[in-house]
């Protein structure tokens, strides 16, 4: 396992094995890409609780106000099971730092997985969250974490690769002089998520009540996982944008401008990508010799290389 790479538990199906009730597996092109950047654990927490590939079909299902686990094949619960697998298999992580998981499934599914009201011919259903996706965000809240058929969505994406990166940046970070500066890399990222956290932060690193620097990094850690608890306005980025052109705009000619704030419009009416207004940001600041701004991590929050990954589709 490389270690200057951020770690990445992931459902094993999604390329890795063919381990779905099934016996397929989901070649994800996004998961392959990524896997240039990042270190990945593989799980298959159904078949880690000993269910045989394939097998017949689980689903959730909730019963006196419980969500458990069940098989209807052959009336078999598995509540106990799951649990205890996902405990156990969470407990022994090294560090990590998010977390890909198979969509819609009643053990991996984070969001929108079908749970039948009763065992036998229900008649109805409600939708949650699969038993170790629950586990998994009971345990690590403040990690990255989606389901990969959300990751399509190109905002969702750019949310879930940018706190994945920052918070793996976070994760090095030693002295007290190291979190000042991540504070200040950040400025211009923080301003775009949260303006209200970004202040809290700041206040943290001043340390005005001389607090140890353990309780420091975990004060930030908690304040930091609230500024990127849900992906930014367009209207934040824009602002926290037009603070950087800032830099540079009276340097411009007046066609330079106008083409910038022409650029600006057209984001904010959705006809282009963030990317295209940075790359002219990071020209500008190259161009002028603003090394402040080149350490802006707004301006490449994750590697280059996962930034033309275009996007395949919708998903809210």
């Amino acid at each position: 396992m490389v270690n200057n790479k951020p770690t990445i538990v992931i459902s094993k199906c999604l390329g890795f094995s063919k381990c779905r009730y099934n016996g397929d597996t989901i070649p994800d092109k996004f998961v392959k890409e990524l896997g240039n950047y990042v270190n990945y654990i593989t799980v298959c927490p159904e078949v880690g609780i000993g269910l045989p590939i394939p097998r017949e079909t689980i689903r959730l299902v909730l019963e006196n106000n419980e969500i458990k686990l069940f098989q209807p094949s052959t009336g078999v619960e598995l509540t106990k099971d799951m649990i205890k697998f996902s405990e156990e298999f969470l407990s022994k992580l090294p560090e990590i730092d998010g977390f890909i998981l198979k969509g819609r499934s009643p053990s991996c599914g984070t969001k929108n997985v079908k749970i039948y009201l009763g065992k036998e011919k229900a008649v109805g259903s409600t939708k949650g969250a699969g038993l170790f996706a629950r586990a998994v965000m009971d345990k690590f809240p403040s990690k990255a974490i989606e389901e990969e058929g959300r990751l399509t969505n190109l905002k969702i994406r750019e949310h879930f690769l940018t706190k994945l990166f920052t918070f793996f940046a976070l994760r090095q970070i030693k002295t007290l002089a190291d979190l000042v500066k991540f504070q200040s890399d950040n400025k211009y990222l923080l301003m775009a998520y949260n303006q209200k956290e970004q202040k809290i932060l700041g206040r943290i690193i001043a340390n005005h009540d001389k607090k140890d620097f353990k309780n420091i990094m975990k004060e930030y850690e908690d304040h930091l996982a609230l500024a990127f608890a849900r992906a930014p306005r367009y209207t934040s980025i824009i602002n926290a944008l037009q603070h950087i052109f800032g830099y540079f705009s009276d340097k411009l000619s007046a066609k330079e401008r106008t083409f910038f704030l022409e650029t600006l419009e057209s984001y904010r009416e959705n006809k282009i990508p963030l990317s295209v207004l940075i790359h002219l940001l990071k020209g500008y600041a190259i161009q002028y010799q603003q090394e402040y701004i080149l350490r802006q991590t707004i301006l490449s929050p994750y590697p280059e290389g996962l930034v033309n990954l275009r996007d395949s589709g919708n998903v809210d």
